[in-house]
C-alpha cells in the first residue's frame, strides 16, 4: 500500500509538473487510512475470527471424533466435570484476548514500517486512537472498562450458549441438533429480548433500566448455560 501510494504520488507530480509542498497541499498525505481500510489490513482479522469461531466447535468435536476419542479420558479424570467446559471456555477467551493482543503490538510495527517507505514530507500524525474511525475497530477495542465488559462479557455468553448446545447435540443424538437450535434461539432471545422490546416501544426504558435489564438476563443465560452443560456432563453423557 505504501508502494503504491507513492507510485501514485509520484505519477501526479510528474503529470502536473506539482512540488513536493504543493502535492501535500493538494492532496491527501500519510494514507495509512488506506491501509487499514484495506483488504490487507481487515481480512487477516477476518481471517482469525473465523479461525477462532470454528475452533469453537472443533475443540470439542475433535475430542470425540479424534483419532484416539480423547473425550473419554477427559470424563474419566478425577475431577468435576464441569472443569472440562470452563477450561475450553477460558482456551477460547484467551485466544480471543491474544488476538486483540497481537494487533495492539503489531500496529505501531505497522506504522513504523509504513513511514519508512513514505517520506517524512508526506506523513502526518497517526495513533492508535485514530484507528477508532473504523466501526469495527471500536468493537475489537473498546474505549472505557464498561464497554469492554459490555461487548467480551456478550461474547463469552455466546461462547458458553454454543458450547451448551453442542453438548445438548452430543447427548441426544439426531434429535439433539433440533433440541440444541431451540435452545440458542431460546437463549439469544432472552438475551436480547430488552433491547427488542424499548426498540419496538420507541425508547420507553431509560438507558439505565436497559443496562440493568440486560445485565439480568445475561446473568441468567450465562447461569442456565453452565448449569446445562453441568447436568448433560454428570448424567447425560456417558462413557
Amino acid at each position: 500500500m505504501s508502494k503504491e501510494y507513492m507510485n501514485d504520488a509520484d505519477q501526479v507530480m510528474y503529470k502536473n509538473q506539482l512540488s513536493m509542498s504543493q502535492y501535500i497541499k493538494e492532496y491527501e498525505v500519510s494514507p495509512f487510512y488506506r491501509f487499514i481500510e484495506s483488504g490487507w489490513f481487515l481480512m487477516p482479522i477476518f481471517f482469525s475470527i473465523a479461525m477462532l469461531m470454528i475452533y469453537v466447535f472443533f475443540i470439542w468435536y475433535r475430542d470425540w471424533f479424534g483419532k484416539n476419542t480423547f473425550i473419554y479420558r477427559l470424563l474419566m479424570l478425577p475431577t468435576e466435570r464441569i472443569t472440562i467446559y470452563l477450561a475450553k471456555l477460558t482456551t477460547i477467551m484467551l485466544l480471543v484476548l491474544g488476538l486483540v493482543t497481537l494487533q495492539i503490538l503489531l500496529f505501531p510495527i505497522e506504522i513504523q514500517i509504513f513511514n519508512s517507505i513514505i517520506p517524512t514530507d508526506l506523513q502526518s500524525h497517526f495513533s492508535f486512537y485514530d484507528i477508532y474511525s473504523l466501526k469495527m475497530w471500536r468493537w475489537l477495542y473498546p474505549k472505557t472498562f464498561t464497554e469492554f465488559i459490555l461487548i467480551y462479557g456478550v461474547g463469552l455468553i455466546f461462547v458458553a450458549v454454543l458450547f451448551t448446545a453442542i453438548l445438548i447435540e452430543r447427548s441426544y443424538g439426531l434429535k439433539g441438533i433440533f433440541f440444541a437450535i431451540v435452545y440458542g434461539m431460546l437463549s439469544f432471545g432472552v438475551l436480547f429480548v430488552s433491547i427488542l422490546v424499548n426498540e419496538f416501544d420507541n425508547g420507553y426504558f431509560y438507558a439505565l433500566e436497559v443496562f440493568l435489564m440486560e445485565l439480568v438476563m445475561s446473568i441468567i443465560v450465562l447461569g442456565s448455560a453452565i448449569w446445562i452443560a453441568n447436568h448433560l456432563l454428570k448424567y447425560k453423557i456417558r462413557v
